[in-house]
């Protein structure tokens, strides 16, 4: 009974050790973010393997040797590491270090009975990771190493030979092994502790998100660069990083902080590495930036933003100094994202209401709007003593562009009733111009409902901001294509072409109040679908054009 006591004792004192280890990796950063997660990347997978595999093959190595058989610790290490971290690492550590037992002590009589039990200790502890009540565990732990243990005593007694001396090798270890499994459970409830940590963390940075939330929550009423720049200022200063910014899915909206002279906001793509991140949906993180624009930067994290389901641009937050994208830092950082998600979603919709009212109001001034009248009755008038026929048909013209804006009630209409009106605007203007004006229309056949009053606008920009200021006869193509699942609308002028600084501050939001045309149809469709209008000014004129994905049934 000493010498059983005398067994049990010394096989504490490597727990001991392992059990003090693993206390001082959980007090390094890199390390216990690692036992705090709760899904691991196949990179993570392998430190830990690695680790508790290291435990086991030190475990086997400090062993006691009673009658040729090496009493260790090796079992409680490939039970921890299964129980606590999944299969892939109790199965890995049961059977390299199982392995490595056997091949150290080939024809030893405990060499074969040590490798079988150890892959089964392997597989055992991954299925209590899966199946057991995390607060019941540390018991089960407890439970299947002793059992664990216990077979291995059953298979030295069968695979002993002699067969005496199986017999006398478990009647002296089997006791101590069987008992020194308690450290499984003690191991187990050191690691759920640090886990538990992450309670106490989320709870922590939920409070910080939503007093972020709350301090930038005005600024959301009204979404432009000032209001972005304020945000991200706000964000800044309460996380402590060096620089923030916002993107939506091709360029940077805002960037405050370190750095910031490197971008031209308004003209700013976003970076690969942040494309990449919008395309696949997942966070990206950087402890150790080497290829950033700002050499400076030297950890960074990009969090997808969502608005229903589809990723419409990124968080981006930067440190100057490596390894500062922590754990908690990781769970402020992605339900704050949610929040300005949620955010931004309310507030295109209020957009959309108020843009909604802009673009009734200019509907309801094209209604009564005694310019356009007066001119399309003078057309009319002059074809009367030249064209009777031509007449005719401007009358219909002008009574179908009148019903259309009359009749308009839905926000979305069908595209050909919007074109329908389109042609009707363009045979006034063309009866208006004559030979200056020469209308293109390269139409798909497709069936799609779009944002009524879209197109027109643009149209009307084209001959009257394009052709009309130009000399000569001037060319207006309006093409409707069909692309599988979106069609694309197009209308392309050769007229004197559109300045660069209206395209930027279009795209920037810098336009009067009193000048909505263009600006207000790309807001529409942005706030709609998400991007707004491609403009490029041509050699000879402008291009503008959108994208409208289809409805998938």
């Amino acid at each position: 009974m000493n010498a059983d006591l005398a067994i049990l004792l010394q096989q504490f004192e490597p727990a001991s050790l392992l059990l003090s280890c693993l206390f001082f990796l959980t007090l390094i950063p890199q390390f216990k973010e690692i036992f705090q997660k709760d899904i691991y990347h196949s990179k993570q997978l392998i430190i830990l393997s690695a680790l508790f595999t290291l435990f086991a093959i030190l475990g086997t190595y400090s062993g006691i040797n009673v009658e040729g058989s090496l009493v260790n610790v090796r079992m409680i290490a490939i039970m921890s590491g299964g129980i606590l971290f999944g299969t892939v690492v109790g199965i890995s550590t049961g059977v390299l270090s199982g392995v490595h037992r056997y091949l150290i002590d080939i024809h030893g009589v405990t060499s074969l009975p040590c490798l079988i039990a150890s892959i089964i200790a392997g597989l055992v502890a991954g299925y209590i990771h899966l199946k057991s009540p995390k607060k019941k565990k540390w018991i089960a732990g407890i439970i299947a190493g002793m059992l664990c243990e216990a077979l291995t005593m059953i298979l030295i007694l069968i695979l002993a030979e002699p067969h005496s001396l199986g017999v006398d090798i478990v009647s002296r270890i089997a006791a101590p092994l069987i008992l020194s499994e308690i450290s499984v459970g003690l191991i187990v409830l050191l690691i759920q502790g640090v886990e538990g940590e992450k309670e106490t963390i989320a709870a922590k940075q939920a409070k910080l998100a939503l007093d972020i939330a709350n301090k930038t929550l005005p600024y959301f009423r009204s979404i432009n660069k000032a209001s972005l720049n304020t945000i991200c200022d706000i964000i800044r200063e309460d996380i402590q990083a060096d620089a923030v910014a916002i993107t939506d899915t091709k360029s940077i909206l805002a960037y405050v902080g370190m750095g910031s002279e490197y971008y031209n906001l308004g003209n700013e793509m976003i970076s690969d590495e942040t494309r990449a991140t919008i395309q696949s949906g997942e966070i990206t993180i950087r402890n150790h930036e080497e290829q950033h624009k700002n050499p400076s930067i030297k950890s960074l994290i990009i969090i997808p933003l969502r608005e229903k389901g589809e990723v419409t641009g990124a968080l981006k937050i930067y440190y100057r100094k490596p390894q500062q994208i922590t754990y908690p830092l990781q769970t402020m950082a992605i339900g704050l994202s949610q929040i300005i998600s949620t955010l931004m979603e309310v507030s295109r919709i209020e957009q959309m209401k108020e843009m909604a009212n802009k673009a009734e109001l200019k509907a309801l001034q094209s209604r009564i709007n005694p310019h356009f009248l007066f001119n399309a009755l003078n057309a009319i008038i002059s074809s009367i003593r030249i064209n009777p026929d031509k007449a005719r048909e401007l009358i219909v013209n002008l009574s179908g562009y009148l019903r259309y804006n009359l009749e308009l009630n839905d926000p979305f209409i069908d595209i050909n009733k919007e074109l329908q009106q389109v042609r009707n605007y363009v045979e006034i203007e063309t009866a208006r111009f004559g030979n200056r004006l020469q209308v293109i229309y390269d139409i798909d056949d497709v069936s799609i409902n779009i944002p009524s009053l879209i197109i027109q606008p643009l149209v009307e920009n084209a001959i009257v901001h394009g052709i009309l200021k130009s000399k000569g006869v001037g060319t207006v193509t309006i093409g409707v294509k069909d692309e599988g699942h979106r069609v694309k609308i197009s209308i392309e002028d050769t007229g004197v072409g559109i300045e660069e600084g209206i395209i930027n501050n279009i795209y920037t939001g810098q336009v009067p109040e009193n000048k909505i045309g263009l600006y207000n149809v790309h807001q529409r469709v942005k706030l709609i679908y998400g991007e707004g209008l491609t403009i490029r000014r041509l050699d000879k004129g402008t291009h503008i054009h959108f994208v409208i994905q289809k409805e998938i049934r």
